[in-house]
């Protein structure tokens, strides 16, 4: 339980940076941005593996880069169920799940978790 609210934190950081770097993520306030971050974690951690099951002879015959559109329609996920947070767009999905991913990554890394 420690470990997925961490992440969600990471999330919502990375939330924050991808906002920043890509014009087609958006939020109205920060208790937004958390709560994204929150339930970003959340959508991997119980809805993104059955998703990626379920598409896994796709994922196989793109080498691997259907994983890519899965992460970004988790982002358009969480954008549809939170009013604060706006995505817009697939491809503006996709850029930021990528840079959520990283800096989720980096920030597990650094603390273990």
């Amino acid at each position: 339980m420690i470990g997925l609210l961490i992440r969600g934190l990471l999330a919502a950081a990375g939330l924050y940076v991808a906002s920043r770097l890509i014009s087609g993520i958006s939020y109205t306030k920060t208790e937004s941005l958390i709560a994204a971050g929150l339930i970003l974690a959340l959508v991997n951690a119980f809805i993104k593996p059955v998703v990626t099951l379920l598409t896994l002879p796709l994922t196989v015959v793109t080498l691997g880069l259907f994983l890519f559109v899965i992460n970004g329609l988790m982002l358009m996920l969480v954008g549809a169920l939170l009013k604060g947070f706006n995505v817009n767009g697939l491809w503006s999905a996709i850029l930021g799940s990528i840079v959520v991913s990283v800096l989720v990554w980096i920030g597990s890394r650094l603390l273990n978790a």
